[in-house]
């Protein structure tokens, strides 16, 4: 019979394997699913892709299990695990808080979105971010703050949320995991963008949300199925994929960038440094209270746009790049996105070179105006 076949046909048999619902079809790294139904019509599991996979759940657990929550939920980028928890939560006539120093698109999608559909929106700075929260039934916090790296004190933050009944969100994209745990200090909700440390290939977009609260969760994945807001199969197994050796990458990544703003506090073409690592910055305080490592971001300010560009002109190892958290370390000089900062402010994402080559490469690029 298989012989009487067409070409199609027989093509597609070939790569078929027994349907059992809810496993991937193949049993191969590929997290494809045909979505086979099951007889039981109320089984409900991996019926249709914007609802359930099981290479989500396998990730869901991993994200989870890292944050200390009990659950977690993927999407297709971090903008999207924000603003379906935003949607969620602040509902009209309420007030909600988000960063004024933090990621601009959450502002954007603030001001420009939700004050629109009848919530009052306000923006504090990491150091105006406690007295807001008075204020406030859902508040977002970003911290470190990208790119100032200012610090948010998160137990103080989750102490005045609890006592005003309002919802702490904390946007854990810079610390990562590996370095915060803001559910252990009172937040409800993490947020953060898998894009970056995480996945740390530079090659996919992902976000997710964690919490222990199941009803919140649920509101927040039913937010997901209708919006449509997912994370594609294949990038959800890149994400798996990567996560093995994150610790290894973010451990050098956060070695390196300590280094790095080492050397720049001392450089006199540097005009300013911010790190929370350094023991003279304004954050460190805070940051060693509540992060078991500093991450692998370094903020500094150079003379003007033309300082900033000639960085990466004259260094072998840096490159251009407005994401972070890859295995190259990258240079994003902010102004140019619309942040409130100097022309020649720049953000450095360190990558997992060898410290010592990565430091003497950004240290000629700096001093040597002939190269």
């Amino acid at each position: 019979m298989v012989d009487s076949y067409g070409s199609s046909t027989r093509t597609v048999k070939a790569v078929s394997s027994q349907a059992v619902p809810g496993q991937p079809v193949m049993a191969t790294p590929v997290p494809v699913s045909a979505y086979h139904l099951s007889g039981d019509e109320d089984a409900g599991l991996d019926t249709y892709g914007r609802s359930s996979n099981p290479t989500w759940r396998q990730l869901e657990s991993a994200l989870a299990q890292l944050e200390g929550a009990t659950d977690a939920l993927v999407f297709g980028s971090g903008m999207a695990a924000i603003s379906a928890v935003l949607r969620t939560l602040a509902k009209p006539g309420s007030v909600l808080v988000v960063p004024a120093d933090g990621y601009y698109q959450v502002r954007a999608y603030a001001t420009e979105y939700l004050a629109s559909q009848g919530i009052t929106v306000r923006l504090a700075s990491c150091h105006e971010m406690l007295e807001q929260a008075e204020h406030a039934d859902v508040v977002l916090a970003e911290t470190p703050a990208n790119p100032s790296l200012d610090v948010v004190d998160l137990h103080k933050l989750g102490m005045v949320c609890r006592r005003r009944g309002a919802r702490l969100v904390v946007d854990n994209t810079t610390a990562t995991p590996l370095a915060q745990q803001p559910l252990s200090f009172g937040a409800d909700l993490v947020v953060a963008s898998a894009t970056k440390a995480l996945s740390g290939h530079s090659d996919l977009l992902s976000g997710y949300v964690a919490g222990s609260q199941p009803d919140v969760m649920a509101a927040i994945a039913r937010e997901r199925l209708l919006s449509g807001a997912v994370l594609g199969a294949f990038d959800t197994w890149l994400v798996l994929r990567s996560l093995g050796s994150a610790g290894l990458r973010f451990e050098r990544q956060c070695v390196n960038a300590q280094a790095v703003a080492t050397m720049l506090a001392s450089h006199p073409t540097v005009r300013s440094v911010r790190y929370p690592g350094l023991p003279s910055d304004p954050s460190h305080p805070v940051a060693s209270t509540q992060m078991t490592r500093f991450g692998g971001l370094v903020s500094a300010e150079l003379d003007d746009t033309a300082a900033a560009h000639r960085l990466v002109e004259r260094s072998e190892l840096l490159v251009a790049a407005t994401s972070f958290g890859g295995i190259h370390t990258s240079v994003d000089r902010r102004a140019r996105w619309g942040d409130d900062v100097k022309d020649g402010f720049v953000r450095i994402s360190a990558g997992i070179e060898d410290t010592d080559d990565l430091v003497a490469d950004i240290e000629r690029a700096l001093s040597d105006p002939g190269r």
